[in-house]
């Protein structure tokens, strides 16, 4: 019986999420990273489809490890395939019993999908994530905006987070039609008690139109580069 390949090896980068108001680091993602810091493209092309969502598993507790090895003491966002939740009983639970193991509360921890994995089927996902949510996990939509159904998604699901697209935050500063969709979506977002996190911000220009729109959480290398291994120190505009 022909044997798969074994996983490749993988460690994590770190980059903070942070408030600009009270000028502090409110979270740190993870970003899965080769060990010579090889990107997470060259480390994910190495696994084969059937073990994604295995690994993907496996990735959470590692990066919980290291992130609490480094002392962590603020959330930790963390990626996540929603496919597993119906394709593996322990998907989550994995995740929770490492963050007990490691000492780091539920509430700090911080679940990020994408947009796009979880259109096809919204109800479910929302059913089945929610009975963790009532523990205290959270979650995260990323790359929203990106995809073809995010306000229908906000009406089905109402996650504790958004992170905007980068092509949104791109330029902004001088793009109505980004700015007029940035303004809509931060107000259903508050009316909805929904933290919006402006992700990839890489100029003053983005960031000042941003911060006098009211967004007041921010992700990108303005603010910090991700640091191997490693929580980087922030710069604030």
């Amino acid at each position: 019986m022909e044997q798969s390949a074994p996983d490749p090896n993988f460690t994590f980068a770190f980059q903070p999420i942070v408030d600009v108001n009270g000028r502090e680091v409110i979270s740190y993602e993870a970003l899965i990273r080769g060990p010579g810091n090889e990107s997470a493209y060259q480390i994910l092309k190495q696994v084969p489809a059937e073990r994604l969502l295995i690994f993907d598993q496996k990735a959470r507790v590692e990066a919980i490890v290291l992130a609490t090895r480094l002392g962590i003491a603020c959330n930790l966002n963390l990626n996540f395939i929603p496919q597993s939740l119906h394709s593996s009983t322990t998907s989550i639970s994995s995740t929770l019993e490492a963050a007990d193991r490691s000492h780091l509360a539920i509430e700090r921890i911080v679940l990020e999908v994408t947009e796009g994995e979880i259109i096809a089927d919204q109800g479910r996902f929302a059913e089945q994530i929610n009975e963790y949510r009532g523990l205290g996990l959270k979650v995260a939509i990323d790359d929203f905006g990106a995809g073809y159904s995010g306000l229908n998604l906000l009406a089905n699901f109402q996650p504790d987070q958004i992170k905007l697209d980068l092509t949104l935050v791109r330029g902004i500063e001088s793009h109505g039609p980004r700015q007029a969709i940035v303004r809509a979506v931060g107000q259903v977002c508050n009316d909805l008690g929904i933290d919006v996190i402006a992700e990839g911000v890489e100029t003053e220009a983005e960031y000042t139109w941003l911060a006098t729109e009211g967004v007041r959480l921010f992700q990108g290398y303005l603010f910090a580069n991700p640091a191997f291994e490693s929580f980087p120190p922030v710069h604030y505009p």
